[in-house]
């Protein structure tokens, strides 16, 4: 006979199987196009700078006011999503960033371009933590590295892909007397409207309102995602429990500077190729995407790594923290330019193959509408990082003239994380001891 453990692992594993083969591709889809909607800019860069007088410096300062309005908005975002349902606010915000995305056609200044972009990030705002919170409320602790690694791919792949066919839609150039930008913009907006449309009626709010899983696998499902956990319902509440925990901020701190490395290379990465003497569009875009190659890589193999060595977050972030500070260093001081995208690749495999392992260190330790309030939370403060990237990078190529000197800035912010992570192995570990006493968290002031 089996026993009813066996037979409640079999439900899971079940139910667990279906999750991954409906869901996982929507949420992925749905991150892909995100992807493609905020970068696409940086396909746009030079002819941006001639049709709208947008330099370097302004580009970089527009590039990043997307993350400011998105950044603001992440935790109001989350909690909306979390009492009004996940099919209608993720649609909403696909719909809506899908249409700011089509009237970036209308840029015809510096002023209009920080406009659109302010908006786009209010639009988009609570789209990554919302998928982050939904993995919580679907899927055990132990398949959670796995799935975000996931999603990331559906990023990288975006990059991979996106820039190339951006590249061939700016060659659509004097078309109906639009730029090859306008029409970048609008072809690239349409579909992310269609796929929030279609959102809206194929994503379940909970595994109790999926229609294909039974509701022995949709038990299952939530008692191992979220647990037995009661939640506090007064926002103020949320967020002050969320932020009580040191090794979040700690956390949110580390992830603040690897997104001004991620989001630095990603937006400027166009111009390092295009400053190799590459003038084609679709070539700069093909041989751009070649960065994503090592994202991919990266967010596939590192939680691979950490599911065979369960617990060893802190020490993997070290370890590829600084991989990455090691292989910035080499693309500065080569000079090839097949060597450069090369290492350049290999510097983002370290760069965004860590970020899961982020998420899974909170998502092990953060449940219920705690996790919705306390993971919007750091992906604000990241999504800040994202905002000092590029605008940083951008300072630096305009008072250097070289946008491969950007990569120093990427130096410095992974250094600094890199210099907190033995603080946050520190503070996780105090955490445990207390949680594993049943105490409450110690409100231990921390200095980053």
């Amino acid at each position: 006979m089996t026993s009813p453990t066996t037979t409640s692992d079999l439900v899971h594993a079940r139910a667990t199987k279906k999750a991954f083969v409906r869901l996982v591709p929507l949420l992925m889809a749905a991150y892909f196009m995100a992807f493609v909607d905020r970068t696409n800019v940086g396909l746009a860069k030079t002819s941006l700078e001639v049709d709208a007088g947008i330099d370097a410096a302004a580009y970089g300062l527009g590039a990043g006011l997307f993350f400011i309005t998105y950044a603001v908005l992440e935790v109001p975002s989350n909690l909306i999503l979390h009492r009004v349902g996940a099919k209608v606010w993720i649609s909403r915000i696909a719909v809506t960033w899908g249409l700011i995305t089509m009237a970036m056609m209308f840029i015809s200044s510096p002023t209009v371009f920080y406009i659109l972009r302010l908006l786009l990030g209010a639009a988009e705002a609570g789209l990554y933590p919302g998928i982050m919170y939904l993995i919580t409320t679907w899927f055990a602790q132990k398949d959670r590295a796995t799935v975000v690694g996931l999603i990331l791919t559906a990023s990288s792949v975006a990059f991979i892909v996106a820039n190339p066919i951006g590249g061939a839609l700016m060659k659509l150039d004097g078309i109906a007397g639009l730029h090859g930008w306008q029409w970048l913009f609008v072809l690239e907006g349409i579909p992310t409207v269609l796929l929030g449309i279609y959102i809206f009626f194929a994503l379940p709010n909970s595994p109790a309102t999926a229609s294909w899983l039974e509701p022995e696998e949709a038990r299952e499902l939530t008692r191992r995602a979220v647990g037995e956990e009661p939640e506090e319902t007064r926002p103020g509440a949320i967020v002050r429990n969320a932020m009580s925990k040191p090794f979040l901020l700690t956390i949110a701190a580390i992830y603040f500077m690897n997104q001004i490395a991620t989001y630095g290379v990603i937006f400027f990465v166009p111009s390092i190729v295009e400053a190799m003497n590459v003038t084609d569009s679709f070539m700069i875009g093909l041989i751009s995407g070649v960065v994503g190659i090592g994202a991919v890589i990266g967010v596939l193999v590192v939680p691979r790594v950490l599911k065979r060595s369960p617990g060893s977050e802190v020490r993997l972030i070290g370890i590829t923290t600084a991989a990455a500070i090691v292989l910035a260093l080499a693309f500065i001081s080569v000079g090839h330019p097949v060597a450069k995208m090369v290492i350049l690749s290999a510097t983002m495999l370290f760069i965004v193959g860590v970020q899961p392992l982020y998420w899974s260190v909170l998502m092990a330790r953060l449940g219920g509408v705690a996790a919705a309030a306390g993971l919007a939370f750091v992906n604000t403060i990241g999504l800040t990082g994202a905002f000092v990237g590029p605008y940083a990078f951008g300072l630096t190529e305009q008072a250097t003239g070289s946008p491969s000197s950007g990569l120093w800035v990427l130096v410095a912010a992974t250094v600094v994380g890199l210099l907190c992570v033995p603080l946050l192995g520190r503070l996780l570990a105090r955490h445990d001891r207390t949680a594993s006493a049943g105490e409450p968290d110690e409100a231990v002031p921390v200095t980053i």
